[in-house]
């Protein structure tokens, strides 16, 4: 992207960003909106940072992208039970970013996501994501007046953000996947340009993979239903139908019909960054085997790490455990 490109999507960004408002004692956070490379579309990106710390971040950048399904706020910003992740990350100093790709969360939403779903074809697919991620990690650098910086991604997150990492080694200083996505994933049966999910349907899938004696111990239901109110209430469309829905775009689907196929959407070996990967064991959506066989594919990052967790799935950075993943997370960053 030409430097004359960036300097326009900073000074569009910033004429509708709101003033910063107080998240806390020590953080601040503001709402941007963010032109995608895409006319049309804009893109949601939420953010926060120490209050002292104005241009000069000690920690670095830290840019979350989200999954398949659920958008980035309630991904990473809900404090289930402490802190959040970006909470976690600021108060340690980092200016942290979260991206909605098109279609979710609030960016922009296609007309066809206001029809019924089989009236349009599934949208959104790998490479539009890794063109969001391109214009978000493009403003935030620019913004930021910095070369570098770090991309964490969950679970479909995890295709989006090493993808852009294998394009774009020169912007991505660290690359943390969580619940990672590699062949062997399997789609679930779609038909239109999205889907919905309900409470009921959200609960089913977060707490599959855990022995049904645990459950109420690992994901306990208080931290599932604010996490579920706190998404909720990105869409406020499909909160409005009975029963309230969160509405997801279906390219994804497409894209993991490649995976299953045996096409991934990136190549590993691209990837120069430092890189860490996080699985839990009873996931089973991204199973521990998926993890390991991408470990071994990321032939040219400099440092390479697997964590497997115990008692944890797909969605460990919502359960009883999530403070781990966190905790091995920020060492890995410190570290850089």
């Amino acid at each position: 992207m030409s430097k004359a490109v960036v300097r326009a999507l900073l000074a569009m960004a910033v004429a509708v960003v709101p003033v910063a408002f107080a998240a806390g004692p020590a953080l601040r956070v503001e709402e941007l909106r963010v032109p995608a490379l895409d006319a049309g579309i804009e893109l949601h990106v939420h953010h926060k940072y120490p209050v002292d710390a104005g241009r000069n971040i000690a920690r670095g950048i830290v840019l979350f992208v989200h999954g398949a399904t659920f958008p980035a706020g309630s991904t990473f910003d809900v404090p289930l039970p402490r802190l959040s992740w970006m909470d976690q990350l600021a108060l340690n100093g980092a200016d942290v970013y979260a991206l909605d790709i098109r279609g979710y969360g609030g960016s922009t939403r296609p007309p066809a996501m206001s029809q019924p779903p089989e009236a349009n074809p599934p949208f959104a697919r790998a490479a539009d994501a890794v063109r969001d991620i391109s214009a978000a990690v493009d403003f935030i650098l620019a913004r930021r007046q910095a070369k570098q910086l770090t991309l964490i991604g969950w679970s479909w997150g995890t295709t989006t953000t090493a993808g852009y990492a294998a394009r774009h080694p020169e912007k991505v200083d660290a690359l943390v996947l969580v619940s990672p996505v590699w062949l062997g994933v399997r789609p679930p049966k779609y038909r239109g340009a999205y889907r919905t999910s309900t409470r009921e349907s959200a609960r089913a899938f977060a707490i599959s993979g855990i022995p049904k004696e645990r459950v109420d111990d690992i994901a306990p239901l208080a931290g599932f239903d604010a996490w579920w109110a706190a998404t909720l209430a990105t869409d406020p469309d499909g909160a409005k139908q009975s029963p309230p829905v969160v509405r997801s775009p279906n390219g994804v689907l497409q894209d993991f019909e490649d995976w299953a196929a045996g096409k991934p959407t990136y190549d590993p070996a691209m990837i120069q960054a430092p890189t860490l990967l996080l699985v839990g064991e009873w996931d089973v959506i991204t199973p521990p085997a998926m993890a390991q066989a991408l470990f071994t594919q990321l032939t040219h990052a400099p440092e390479r790490r697997l964590i497997q967790f115990s008692e944890a799935t797909h969605f460990m950075i919502i359960e009883k455990h999530r403070l781990r993943v966190l905790r091995e997370v920020r060492n890995f960053l410190d570290e850089r």
